[in-house]
């Protein structure tokens, strides 16, 4: 597996150096608008210049993650839906065109949601969290309400239209489960929120080119067997992990430290090595850390180099071994 990390937008900064010095050289990126300053790398050149970015400082961009314009339409089925997935189909066509092979996605439309980011964590570390009854006081969304019915079918229309071309582009589409996986949330429903439901949305299509990105700390949320997931989808389906751990149930938990909460991380980083698979693989969701701000709750960057280092050690102690019990 390659360790890869999570950059935003191409402005560099100190932790294009850091994450170097750790010696990671392969990037998962989000490209958005708002991010770049630039088009939608529906955009071609666009999307060139950002990867010519990311080349010069000696990392190579191997996919994309999230939302990269906006997806609302689609998700929820409203007007300008045709146009999005038309730009969507382009956007893989390039990434086909630039050797951009993974996209992880998700279906959410209220996005990753948490309602409480400064939670105290071990020696005063801030975390994000959720609890199920805040949310419910909190508003209903801007467009209103939508069925987990409505969602599923936006779903597999939207698989139906974009599968073809990624097939064709040689990109994977690793879809990211519901985090948290509660419905509704703002009103809207939530539909990836259980192992079998991520089932039902495989079966949408037989493509190769329709996989998952495992989030195991989601998984654990839904209070699924992880390492048996792990052996079911396989390398056949798992084309992306995420790294983190959660404490609590669905309903209320906090994030914690990589090596803070219930999993056994050891014996979940064998069952990636045991299901033989070679992907990208990241830390996600850490703690904010002493002498950091918590603009970016989940991804500031002492935290993220405390993930980095305990994945690398997971990873180094399973290598060293060959057998994976």
């Amino acid at each position: 597996m390659t360790l890869s990390f999570l950059f935003f937008g191409h402005t560099t900064d100190e932790k294009w150096s850091l994450v170097q010095q750790m010696g990671i050289t392969e990037v998962i990126v989000k490209l958005a608008p708002e991010l770049t300053g630039q088009p939608a790398i529906d955009n071609l050149d666009s999307f060139r210049r950002s990867q010519e970015i990311y080349a010069q400082q000696g990392f190579s961009i191997v996919g994309l993650e999230g939302d990269q314009f906006d997806m609302v339409p689609i998700k929820l089925g409203l007007a300008g839906r045709e146009r999005a997935i038309d730009r969507y189909c382009r956007m893989l066509e390039n990434m086909g065109k630039l050797g951009v092979g993974l996209l992880c996605y998700n279906f959410m439309a209220t996005g990753w949601y948490r309602t409480h980011t400064r939670i105290a964590e071990r020696g005063g570390a801030l975390v994000s969290g959720f609890s199920y009854e805040a949310s419910q006081r909190e508003p209903l969304s801007a467009y209103g309400t939508f069925s987990e019915n409505q969602i599923w079918d936006n779903y597999q229309y939207f698989i139906e239209q974009i599968m073809p071309v990624a097939e064709a582009s040689g990109v994977k589409m690793a879809l990211h489960p519901d985090d948290p996986p509660m419905s509704p949330l703002n009103g809207i429903g939530r539909i990836l929120t259980s192992a079998g439901a991520v089932r039902r949305a495989l079966s949408f299509s037989n493509s190769p080119a329709h996989g998952l990105t495992f989030c195991q700390g989601t998984y654990t949320t839904m209070q699924e067997d992880v390492p048996a997931l792990i052996q079911e989808f396989g390398s056949e389906k798992i084309f992306f992990i995420h790294i983190r751990d959660v404490m609590g149930t669905r309903a209320d938990f906090r994030e914690t430290f990589h090596d803070n909460g219930p999993t056994d991380m050891y014996a979940t980083m064998k069952a990636y090595y045991r299901a033989g698979l070679n992907v990208p693989i990241r830390s996600d969701h850490v703690p904010t850390m002493a002498g950091e701000g918590n603009e970016h709750a989940g991804y500031e960057m002492k935290g993220s180099l405390f993930g980095i280092g305990y994945i690398k050690g997971l990873m180094d102690a399973c290598e060293g071994t060959s057998t994976y019990a």
